[in-house]
């Protein structure tokens, strides 16, 4: 790649992409066709696939490319993660561009209105699974360097993991392993969304989480619950009497010592939140404070696991214990450590009936805020506005990316970009995923335009 002094409008730019965006969606459409899930239930082979099939894209680029991995904490061999690079110009800034080629597991197959492996257009959007999380998201980086061909005044290092949807766990070591490789001024996460679909947004601020697993035990063995019951408290009662204390008569968290902020410079209405989540029309919201504070800057827990026994299953037995699994996403702020001692607190503090509580395993990541007073911050948001030829905003994430707080510990001075292409139907991890067009094709025009005013003199 060279450099020009040319330098790019966004008219430009999405005129030229319009001339290869059917070849960039055959591209996608191939990726998606590959179930790369890297779950240990899962043929691994998939994700080497994956990541041969990335890899390959970027050769085509010209990029020096490399299939990497790093070991995870239990010594395994992490999953396969492609790195490329192109070196900067003397003087120029070097940008990691991160996305990661493995998916959610597809789920039921019932669920979908198209097969979730083959990349279905429908109108404005294309189906399947991993087509806007976070495939869309490596041809984004990809397709803004082929429209920069003769035009990129950057180094670039693209960074495509194969393990973020199982949790990154050898993240953090492939950071250190390959801190050489990797290091940049700049890195743009695209693995995130957008306001609203044709509303283009930066994101500024993420909720970290925690996972607690813990097990309640009332006897020593199951018995027979009509020769015991009224009298011998069984684990699922003391089971949901300890869940249902953990929220308060209006569904706040109703657990000591997580941090919260309740207000927001942006908030959504009560339209958007039910149409977008799909709320019954009976059900009614929870919480308290702003809609917007309540999704990004206020603690939230769940209960995403319990293992009982299925009704088709189920016997006339008093269970002697039950585990369950909690999913705490926490507020700019709070630290997991200091969620997982706060939830045991709360647990130990609410076991009814003298039930005894093991708590096992815990995992977590750091919740993040940006520094809005980087200049970089500024350029973003600009090259978003003159993208889409809509004004951008800052907004928060309800959800997590826990090796962000990784990545600042390794590369301290590195300015952190979270974009991404997801809007709020796009239903990633769920059924019926999809990618909607217009903005895929926006976000690849605002990456081009961001690296080019990257490079000096721009």
């Amino acid at each position: 790649m060279s450099e020009s002094t040319s330098a790019p409008e966004s008219a430009q730019l999405h005129a030229e992409l319009d001339t290869i965006f059917d070849d960039v969606l055959t591209r996608l459409t191939e990726l998606v066709a590959i179930p790369s899930v890297a779950w240990p239930s899962f043929d691994p082979t998939n994700v080497r696939s994956s990541a041969e099939a990335v890899a390959a894209l970027a050769r085509e680029l010209g990029l020096e490319v490399d299939i990497l991995t790093a070991a995870q904490p239990d010594g395994s061999e992490g999953y396969p993660a492609v790195v490329a690079s192109v070196p900067a110009p003397e003087g120029a800034p070097t940008v990691l561009l991160y996305a990661h080629h493995d998916v959610q597991p597809p789920g039921r197959s019932e669920d979908w209105n198209t097969e979730p492996f083959a990349a279905t257009r429908v109108g404005d959007r294309l189906y399947g699974r991993g087509a806007a999380d976070d495939k869309a998201g490596i041809m984004v980086h990809l397709t803004a360097l082929r429209l920069l061909a003769d035009n990129l005044g950057v180094g670039v290092t693209l960074f495509f993991e194969g393990e973020e949807e199982a949790g990154s766990p050898s993240f953090r070591n492939f950071l250190d392993t390959y801190r050489d490789r990797l290091a940049a001024d700049v890195i743009v996460v695209a693995d995130s969304g957008n306001w609203a679909a044709g509303t283009p947004a930066l994101t500024t601020s993420l909720r970290g989480m925690c996972a607690v697993e813990f097990e309640i035990s009332t006897l020593d063995h199951a018995v027979h619950s009509g020769m015991y019951g009224g009298v011998v408290p069984d684990a699922m009662l003391a089971m949901t009497r300890v869940l249902a204390s953990l929220h308060d008569e209006n569904g706040s968290v109703a657990v000591e010592g997580l941090k919260a902020e309740t207000h927001s410079d942006i908030d959504y209405d009560e339209a958007t939140i039910r149409t977008d989540s799909g709320l019954l029309e009976t059900s009614s919201l929870i919480g308290s404070g702003s809609l917007a504070s309540r999704l990004w800057t206020q603690p939230s827990i769940t209960v995403i696991g319990l293992d009982i026994p299925d009704v088709a299953v189920s016997s006339n037995t008093l269970q002697s214990s039950l585990r369950a699994k909690l999913s705490i996403r926490l507020a700019p702020g709070d630290t997991p450590e200091n969620a997982a001692a706060a939830v045991e607190r709360h647990l130990r503090a609410n076991l009814p009936f003298g039930a005894t509580l093991n708590i096992g395993d815990t995992e977590g990541g750091s919740p993040w805020q940006a520094d809005l007073s980087d200049p970089v911050v500024k350029t973003a948001r600009q090259a978003l506005t003159d993208a889409w030829e809509k004004e951008s905003v800052t907004m928060g994430i309800g959800g997590s990316i826990p090796f962000i707080a990784d990545l600042l510990e390794v590369f301290p001075s590195a300015s952190i970009l979270v974009t991404g292409v997801e809007d709020p139907d796009a239903r990633a991890h769920s059924a019926n995923e999809s990618l909607y067009l217009p903005d895929f094709k926006s976000a690849i025009v605002a990456e081009a335009l961001l690296l080019h005013r990257l490079a000096p003199g721009s």
